[in-house]
């Protein structure tokens, strides 16, 4: 008599498990890793991706491209995800740590294919790992915080090694410079949301957006005030047509003349109000109509209307007083202040600047260029700089890039790992060897010989030189230290931590199911319906 087959899943489902499962779940974070792998380094190429939109996206920032790739593999997601979370917690360092953890699986992929257990694969990363970070601790080089002109030093070398990858390399001392000097505005808590980036290449020590849709009159407003109060408003200030189809039976010309003029006081007695207010400049996030226009211009007032609620928002934690939904309280407590008010031409746009803010310290980046995918690439290019500089400000220690400080944990793990017994020793002495990815494909990248070169820096590293790292401009090596090629220690420490996390996720999965796609809930293929100008 045959057992009945116990059916536990429904029909349909896959499920994989044991080996097999592991080693492709580990091809598939090769693959990811290959999308990222060309864009490492100074040499680095670009990817240009075109979403099912059509928007095309020029990149070199390892999370921007895998966010934009559509991975639906789940193991692979894992890489997609440490790289987003290497892009928040430290802004740079996304290709790198995608890159080590993918190598870190490649290195313990025959050991799996032979079936040593994943718990001791794990064990050991997780050994290791805590090995490189006490050791990056230990050679890290710290700065001193007192000496100012020292620090602003450190920080310029760790912005332009940030940017010395992108698109923008050519003009990095240019833009490090104003990095830092837009860091340095910041108080203390250094909020990433306080340095605004709008597209023209200045730095603004203050609140900087785009001019607004403007109506008639507007000419006529002063375009310049010194010490003005500023009104925050979320209030619109235009006649309106009535929405309801509202229906008013009216039998004389007074009393539809009443009406008419009911509408006109109302809009007259918010505008007096916020006259009254004694403020100068007044933004409003809703729109501020032709009427209400030209009765500032007549009182020497500044207006601007649908002013993007960011921008507004910066202003208000920039320049003090609150956003006000009615016109009913505009006392000086919730006005905004700020030392010049101005509009000024740039290129071809018109830009609102406010400096000397006296509350937060705030500061916008204007960016010009030519094509608008280079823009969006020069401010995610900044926007990795910046997390860099504020990353080296909050903690002080820094290591030499370009491959030095990988080499030289390479070294020290497979040091370790030939004094201790057991399966531990290969698989410390693998993890050591993947940490060789960073400077062999910064060799690859540029078109050097990256087995010459990895050759040499072992020999040097092996002779004591710790921060020896790849040369681009040479072909050769280096010490990265006095090239100034440093970045802070946190990045590193980052880095390897979560890839090491996420290479021992990827190894102690062993079984994947995928529940089959219901066909009740998946959307239906006609998503588009009538009155969309199509035939019917």
């Amino acid at each position: 008599m045959m057992p009945t087959p116990v059916i536990l899943l429904k029909e349909g489902t896959d499920s994989s498990q044991g080996i097999p499962q592991l080693v492709s779940n580990i091809s598939a974070c090769q693959v990811i890793a290959e999308a990222v792998r060309t864009t490492l380094g100074p040499r680095g190429m670009d990817k240009l991706i075109v979403d099912g939109r059509g928007k095309a996206t020029i990149s070199n920032d390892g999370a921007t491209i895998l966010k934009l790739l559509d991975v639906v593999h789940p193991a692979a997601k894992t890489l997609v995800d440490i790289a987003k979370s290497q892009d928040a917690e430290v802004g740079d360092g996304t290709t790198s740590v995608t890159l080590l953890a993918a190598e870190f699986l490649k290195q313990v992929k025959p050991y799996v294919e032979e079936g040593l257990h994943p718990q001791i694969i794990i064990r050991a990363f997780r050994t290791a790992t805590q090995l490189a970070v006490n050791k990056i601790k230990e050679i890290a080089v710290t700065v001193k915080k007192a000496d100012k002109v020292e620090q602003r030093k450190l920080l310029e070398k760790c912005a332009m090694t940030a940017l010395s990858s992108k698109l923008i390399s050519q003009q990095k001392a240019f833009f490090a410079k104003m990095v830092v000097d837009a860091v340095m505005m910041l108080d203390d808590l250094l909020q990433l949301k306080m340095i605004g980036i709008k597209k023209d290449s200045q730095l603004v020590a203050g609140v900087a957006f785009k001019k607004t849709f403007s109506y008639a009159g507007f000419e006529m407003q002063p375009k310049k005030y010194h010490n003005p109060k500023i009104a925050l408003l979320n209030v619109e200030l235009e006649l309106k047509a009535e929405k309801d189809n509202a229906e008013i039976r009216v039998h004389t010309v007074e009393d539809y003349q009443a009406i008419v003029d009911a509408e006109w006081n109302i809009l007259y007695d918010k505008l007096e109000k916020i006259h009254h207010s004694g403020a100068k400049v007044v933004l409003s996030k809703l729109p501020i109509g032709d009427v209400a226009t030209q009765y500032f211009a007549d009182r020497d007032m500044f207006c601007a209307g649908r002013v993007p609620e960011e921008d507004l928002k910066r202003t208000m934690m920039a320049c003090g007083g609150s956003i006000q939904t009615s016109v009913n309280a505009l006392s000086a407590d919730v006005l905004g202040r700020c030392q010049v008010f101005e509009e000024t031409q740039i290129g071809g746009e018109r830009y609102n600047f406010f400096t000397g803010c006296p509350k937060a310290k705030t500061c916008t980046f204007i960016l010009r260029g030519g094509a608008e995918q280079f823009m969006e690439e020069t401010e995610r290019s900044l926007h990795d700089a910046i997390m860099i500089v504020r990353r080296a400000i909050k903690n002080d220690s820094v290591v030499a890039g370009g491959g030095a400080i990988e080499m030289e944990l390479s070294k020290y793990l497979r040091d370790y790992s030939r004094t201790i017994p057991g399966k531990q020793q290969l698989l410390i002495g693998a993890y050591a060897k993947a940490l060789e990815i960073i400077p062999r494909q910064l060799c690859d990248n540029a078109g050097f010989d990256a087995t010459n070169i990895l050759n040499k820096l072992r020999a040097r590293h092996a002779q004591g030189g710790t921060w020896y790292g790849v040369d681009i401009n040479n072909e050769d090596i280096a010490d990265n230290f006095e090239a100034f090629v440093w970045e802070p220690a946190m990045v590193r420490i980052n880095a390897l931590t979560a890839a090491s996390e996420a290479a021992c996720l990827i190894v102690s999965v062993d079984e994947t199911i995928k529940n089959p796609r219901s066909t009740v809930d998946a959307p239906t293929a006609a998503g588009r319906g009538r009155g969309r100008g199509r035939p019917h």
